[in-house]
């Protein structure tokens, strides 16, 4: 699955996120897949809980196109400490 196409779902169906997707293997790996999601969804939430609202967001192309993902989920707080 094209890295693009899944920054676009995870944008699409998770509360103002923004999804930043590559392939850490390279291009010709498609199944492994590296995101950075910040999403505000996030405040409050522990980190598996953050997860799982990026794999529901993913729906079945979680299980069925996408073979790894690495995640990392902030919130726009937790982002913008990260930028200074």
């Amino acid at each position: 699955m094209d890295a693009e196409d899944v920054a676009r779902l995870i944008e699409r169906n998770l509360e103002d996120a923004d999804a930043t997707v590559s392939h850490p293997r390279g291009p010709e790996d498609e199944d492994h897949l590296a995101a950075t999601v910040v999403s505000p969804a996030f405040e409050g939430e522990r980190l598996v809980q953050q997860h799982e609202m990026v794999y529901d967001a993913l729906g079945d192309h979680m299980t069925e196109e996408i073979h790894a993902l690495e995640l990392t989920t902030l919130t726009p707080e937790e982002y913008a400490e990260r930028e200074e």
